[in-house]
């Protein structure tokens, strides 16, 4: 038996259970999208794409997903860059407070932000102890509320991709950038930023394909008012129980997010390997 016969035999359980988990269940979703009671027809995607109502869904479930990604770069960058750079028990400790939110769930994390940002809430009394915002000021029901509690729970994912990468690189780099004259924020943005792209990117893509298929935190803090496309695909199932919209609407998201990644893939693997 020849080593490609022998590696073919190795992954082919692998294969077969991804085939069953996964691309079984696309196949059927792309099945169902396009079924109707004459025959297949594409009058589900020409429903949603011609109805400005779900086009503003669609957008704001975009536009959302990446300001939370942004925001999680920005944040999870300098963070993973300290957790990397400290000692080893101080490091421990970090990564413990990191990773310590993915052990509550989502639904517990989020009713805890809802407690927050509601009118009454923590955040909106100090913003108008402060004088900052009116009277009537509110967070609840917002994208602004949306953006903070997604933030919460994907900055993990951003941090520790970083991290990852950063541990990989040999501090004498940066060692000989000072040296050379760079001041710190030179040495971080010339050296140290570039050699995390990757660690980046990885961050970038759990982050945004997370984000738009996030149900759960976008119901509860966003409401009625603002609603994604998950909310929108769960409504069309469990409300008017047209699961062929529906699945016109999964796939739309599914082709949606693929148009949004493969070219940054794409771009950054041609840029940096």
């Amino acid at each position: 038996m020849s080593d490609r016969t022998e590696n073919l035999l190795l992954i082919l359980p692998g294969l077969l259970l991804l085939a069953l988990v996964f691309f079984l269940p696309i196949f059927q979703m792309l099945a169902l999208s396009i079924s109707g009671p004459d025959g297949p027809t594409l009058q589900h995607f020409a429903r949603f794409l011609g109805d400005p109502y779900y086009l503003g869904i669609l957008w704001r479930t975009v536009r959302l997903s990446l300001v939370i990604t942004l925001i999680c770069a920005l944040i999870g960058f300098p963070l993973a860059y300290i957790m990397a750079r400290v000692g080893p028990r101080l490091r421990l400790w970090l990564i413990v407070i990191v990773i310590l939110p993915l052990m509550t769930s989502v639904v517990v994390r989020t009713f805890g932000w809802m407690v927050l940002l509601s009118r009454s809430g923590l955040i909106p009394e100090l913003l108008r102890d402060l004088g900052l915002v009116k009277r009537n000021f509110a967070l609840m029901q917002t994208e602004t509320a949306i953006v903070i509690g997604m933030v919460q729970v994907l900055l993990p994912f951003m941090a520790l991709s970083i991290l990852g990468v950063i541990t990989r690189i040999d501090p004498r780099l940066e060692e000989a950038a000072r040296t050379m004259g760079c001041s710190f924020l030179q040495t971080l943005r010339t050296v140290i930023l570039p050699l995390s792209l990757p660690g980046i990117v990885a961050g970038s893509l759990l982050a945004f394909t997370l984000s738009a298929s996030s149900f759960v935190t976008p119901s509860l803090l966003g409401g009625s008012r603002i609603e994604v496309l998950a909310a929108s695909i769960y409504g069309s199932v469990t409300q008017t129980l047209d699961w062929p919209f529906a699945a016109a609407q999964a796939v739309i998201l599914f082709v949606g997010v693929l148009l949004v990644l493969v070219p940054y893939i794409k771009v950054t693997g041609r840029a940096h390997g």
